[in-house]
């Protein structure tokens, strides 16, 4: 029995360093237009330019987003596109947002990466909010440039309080 199992783990090990390596590599300068594609986007967001900013996602049906905020699930780039607009209802004007802690990995047609992105808003009344947010994304290749498919936004939360920490730094 411990040779089967022993024989079957071995087997899995050699698939899975198979198909890791059967990936395609990616293809040079597909980083640099993903992180292209963070900038446009962090500068959209700052001009609260909808256009802009939906130019990054997807529209071929599969966008799934988890945003911080309700209804929290959004699926399909119209329902997202929404969000943005009563976000930038909400805080009219701009909303100048920086792009951190960038990291990126592309294998092939699919790329993920993962930032802190904060920006500073302005309510309708003049008050000033600054959020610090964390996001994940998922990247495909489509017709020849990159899209974003799933994007899940959160901030931390504390426990004690239950409360999200809107300015929480690692």
């Amino acid at each position: 029995m411990k040779t089967t199992f022993a024989a079957g783990v071995g087997l899995a090990a050699l698939f899975t360093a198979a198909a890791l390596q059967a990936a395609p590599p990616a293809a040079a300068g597909d980083e640099a237009q993903l992180r292209a594609l963070e900038t446009r986007y962090a500068k959209a967001f700052s001009a609260e330019d909808v256009s802009g900013v939906m130019s990054v996602y997807s529209r071929a049906g599969d966008l799934f987003v988890f945003d911080a905020v309700p209804p929290r699930q959004y699926v399909g780039w119209e329902a997202y596109r929404k969000d943005f607009q009563a976000l930038f209802a909400q805080f009219p004007g701009h909303a100048p947002t920086t792009l951190g802690e960038l990291h990126l990995t592309v294998v092939g047609p699919v790329a993920y990466g993962h930032s802190v992105q904060t920006s500073d808003f302005t309510a309708k009344d003049g008050s000033k909010v600054r959020l610090i947010v964390r996001v994940t994304d998922v990247y495909r290749k489509q017709s020849g440039g990159w899209k974003i498919v799933q994007e899940h936004v959160s901030f931390p939360v504390n426990l004690p309080s239950g409360q999200a920490d809107l300015l929480s730094k690692p």
